[in-house]
């Protein structure tokens, strides 16, 4: 270790303060685990002068490096201490952390006379590479007390994979990928086309790699989420899901080690307790994930619409009729997709439909796009990954920006009664002028054969036609009384989510930072069976996460405002 990363390690060990560790605990730590404990520092330190308000070298080229790929997906994947939203880099009750200006990343106004602050970015973390790390790491936190966070890709609007001061488990590096034409799950009969990918493998990675195998992978809406994390346990959406359900819904099996330690395999066959929880229950709650084994399709041709228009206040009222109207029989025929802000329209696919048949249940929405000085392209794409190429790499959410997101899942019932239709659109009116636009992703199994019982999200996924959403976003340098008044207008926001639709609930991955009901919400009756599966593989309480299974309150996430 050069003299600046031994200065950066000490000074990093500074804002451990809480920690019970011993420096000689955590050089034996490192030694246990090959060497592969690292020091975390802040993704855009380089271009400080200051860090936790000591004078420290800057590193230029480094610095130029982070300031032209500061808003780039790709380049943040790479770095530990990096997330894709970067609220979570920071600890936003104190205002303490480290950013750019998203805005001109190369802006001195961010960094000249300013102190880069370690925020909730773990001091150390562990390079995972194998079993043994993990199982090293969940015996240092029960001997230390040291609290655990797991961070895959840092695709997080909860902020579930950073803790502050704890020792933090990066499993990006975990990057295998097999293709089976009969997979058979352990102790189980029958077989399974399938894919089975390390924990740190993305969707566009297992998304090349199924195309190449004459197949098509369900899964999300963004290059760089990880398959096997957050997405993959929180109940997973995706365009695909109305007609092939959630990414729950198309697991074989997981390969975890939980937190005493044991590698253990969860399928339908054997740890059959472990296999529904981590089917909705979460991730960073049960246990560190290894790899995951997911039923995939043959590789077909898939129908799209691609419809835009511009919003007027004559029009306004018509297209979201249009969308209430039809959005049930849409979602029964399998088109699944997005409601966009920007530009105003809709990016829909179906895997089921002809083209004469997609091109005639869109019929009134092309006529009224055209009718608007629009546009709707209806078409026949070869496969999904030529879809995700053309389409989700240019409309992805932005990253390197702070924000936060709430929803709430709409059943199909409100859809179906004039009563219910007349409030969804004054809702939809009412977002428009208050929020702008809404954006709403259409990814629920409303037309997926669901066995009941299998997985362990709120069953109000199964009956919901909609993930109606809206988000908040504030500038690096806003202070904690910005940044509360941003995150309380998401809840309020929310509240009126609840109000239209008080008895469903809403994706954990998505959901308000702040929800004031979250065990049900995210699990509905579910929740007593998945806390008891908690205790009974986590009985020490090692994994503790924002709003989690067997979260043990506010306190332990000092970064957090109080609303």
């Amino acid at each position: 270790m050069n003299i600046l990363a031994l200065g950066l390690l000490l000074v990093s060990l500074l804002t451990a303060a809480s920690s019970t560790a011993s420096p000689t605990q955590w050089r034996a730590l490192n030694a246990t685990v090959g060497g592969r404990l690292r020091s975390s520092t802040p993704f855009a330190l380089p271009c400080f002068a200051l860090y936790n308000n000591q004078s420290v070298p800057m590193d230029l080229q480094a610095c130029s490096a982070i300031q032209e790929n500061y808003t780039s997906p790709n380049f943040r994947l790479e770095h530990f201490g990096a997330n894709m939203n970067v609220e979570y880099e920071t600890c936003m009750s104190t205002h303490s952390g480290c950013l750019l200006d998203t805005t001109d990343p190369r802006s001195p106004l961010a960094t000249e006379g300013v102190s880069c602050d370690q925020g909730e970015i773990p001091p150390y973390y562990i390079d995972i590479e194998n079993v043994s790390d993990i199982q090293a790491a969940f015996a240092f936190s029960q001997r230390t007390k040291v609290p655990l966070s797991i961070k895959n890709t840092g695709h997080d609007y909860m902020g579930r994979s950073r803790r502050r001061d704890s020792l933090g488990l990066w499993t990006h590096h975990l990057q295998t990928m097999s293709y089976h034409t009969n997979f058979v799950p352990a102790l189980c009969a029958g077989s399974h086309r399938a894919i089975t990918v390390g924990a740190g493998v993305t969707f566009e990675q297992v998304y090349e790699f199924a195309d190449d195998n004459d197949a098509m992978f369900v899964g999300g809406y963004a290059q760089t989420i990880g398959v096997s994390g957050g997405w993959m346990m929180g109940g997973g959406h995706s365009v695909l899901s109305p007609s092939l359900g959630l990414g729950v819904d198309r697991i074989l099996e997981i390969k975890i080690v939980t937190p005493d330690g044991r590698l253990r395999t969860a399928n339908a066959c054997q740890n059959t307790d472990l296999f529904w929880a981590l089917r909705g229950g979460g991730g960073g709650t049960f246990g560190v994930v290894i790899e995951s084994t997911h039923l995939v399709e043959q590789r077909i041709p898939i129908q799209v619409i691609n419809m835009t228009f511009t919003p007027t206040a004559t029009n306004l009222r018509e297209y979201f009729e249009i969308l209430v109207s039809n959005s049930v029989n849409w979602g029964e025929l399998g088109w699944g997709g997005h409601v966009n802000k920007q530009p105003a329209g809709i990016i829909y696919v179906n895997p089921r439909l002809s083209l004469q048949n997609a091109t005639a249940s869109m019929a009134q929405l092309a006529a009224f796009a055209l009718a608007n000085n629009g546009t709707a392209v209806i078409e026949t794409l070869p496969s999904w990954l030529v879809f995700f190429q053309r389409f989700i790499v240019q409309v992805q959410a932005p990253v390197g920006n702070s924000m936060v997101i709430g929803s709430r899942l709409i059943p199909k019932a409100h859809f179906q009664t004039p009563a219910g239709r007349a409030a969804l659109v004054a809702h939809l009116l009412a977002q428009a002028a208050a929020r702008g636009m809404p954006y709403i992703p259409v990814g629920t199994p409303i037309a997926f054969k669901y066995t009941p019982g299998t997985t362990s999200v709120t069953p109000a996924w199964r009956d919901a036609v909609w993930h109606l959403s809206s988000g908040a976003v504030w500038p690096y340098n806003s202070s904690v009384a910005d940044i509360r008044a941003v995150l309380e207008s998401v809840h309020d926001y929310v509240g009126d989510l609840r109000a239209l639709a008080p008895d469903s609930g809403a994706y954990m991955n998505e959901g308000d930072v702040y929800e004031s009901d979250h065990e049900f919400t995210y699990w509905g009756p579910n929740y007593p069976r998945l806390l008891a599966v908690k205790n009974k593989y986590d009985p020490l309480g090692l994994l503790d996460c924002w709003k989690c299974v067997g979260w043990k309150g506010p306190a332990q996430f000092p970064c957090y405002p109080s609303l």
